[in-house]
C-alpha cells in the first residue's frame, strides 16, 4: 500500500515571489539610485562595499589653487615669522629661498642681502625686465637707507618708504615697471597687529606674474 505524500508547492511559490520582489527592488534602486540601494545590495550579496575614495585635489605650481595662464609665472612669498621661522620664496614650483635650503637670513631676503652696501650693489645693475622677489625676516627696515628705498620704489613698491622696525613685508617688483606693483603686502609692527611678542604675523602672497617680452622663453 502506497503511503500518502505531501506537496510543498505553496511555500516554494511564496519563496519565489519574495525573491522576485527583492530582486526587482534591487534592480530599480540600482538603476534609479536611492539611499537604500547600497543596503539592499549588501543584504543580497552578504558583503560590505568598499567606500569610493575621494579624488585627490590637484596640485599646481607653488601650491596655487589654480594654474597660471600661458606666459605667466607662478609664485608664492611667505615672510618670516618673528625671528624664528624663516621666509620662503617659490617661483615656478622651485623653492628659491627657505630655511630648509639654509639660504635665508634676517633682514631682506634677496639672494641673502643683509647690509646696505651689498643691497645697493645688488639693486643698481639690474637689467630691464628683471623680476625682484623680497620677503622680510625679523627686521628689514634697518637694512635700508634712503637710496635703497628709492630703488625699491623704482621697482614698483609703494610700502617701502613707510617700512619700519620689524614690519612684515613681501614684494614682487620689476626693473623698468611703468606702474606700481600689484604684488605687495605690509603688516605694521604694532601692539594691535602683533601676533608674536614684538613682531606682527607672517604674510603670505601668491599669484601669477605676466611675462614681459624680454623674459619670454
Amino acid at each position: 500500500m502506497r503511503e500518502p505524500t505531501m506537496r510543498l508547492t505553496v511555500p516554494v511559490r511564496a519563496m519565489v515571489v519574495v525573491l522576485l520582489v527583492g530582486l526587482t527592488w534591487l534592480l530599480a534602486n540600482s538603476l534609479f539610485g536611492g539611499e537604500s540601494a547600497s543596503s539592499v545590495r549588501q543584504f543580497f550579496t552578504g558583503g560590505n562595499e568598499e567606500p569610493t575614495p575621494e579624488p585627490r585635489p590637484r596640485r599646481f605650481k607653488c601650491g596655487l589653487s589654480a594654474p597660471c595662464p600661458p606666459k605667466h609665472l607662478a609664485f608664492r612669498l611667505i615672510s618670516g615669522a618673528a625671528n624664528v621661522i624663516g621666509p620662503k620664496i617659490c617661483l615656478e614650483d622651485k623653492m628659491l629661498l627657505s630655511s630648509v635650503k639654509n639660504n635665508v637670513g634676517r633682514g631682506l631676503n634677496i639672494a641673502l642681502v643683509n647690509d646696505v652696501s651689498n643691497l645697493l650693489k645688488f639693486l643698481r645693475p639690474l637689467h630691464e625686465g628683471t623680476l625682484v622677489f623680497v620677503a622680510s625676516f625679523d627686521d628689514a627696515a634697518t637694512k635700508m637707507n634712503d637710496e635703497s628705498r628709492r630703488l625699491f620704489e623704482e621697482l614698483g613698491s609703494t610700502a617701502v618708504k613707510e617700512l619700519a622696525f620689524r614690519d612684515s613685508w613681501v614684494f614682487v617688483g620689476a626693473k623698468g615697471i611703468e606702474n606700481k606693483s600689484p604684488f605687495e603686502q605690509r603688516m605694521k609692527n604694532s601692539k594691535s597687529n602683533n601676533k608674536y611678542e614684538g613682531w606682527p604675523e607672517s604674510l603670505e602672497m601668491d599669484g601669477c606674474i605676466p611675462l614681459r617680452p624680454p623674459l619670454e622663453g
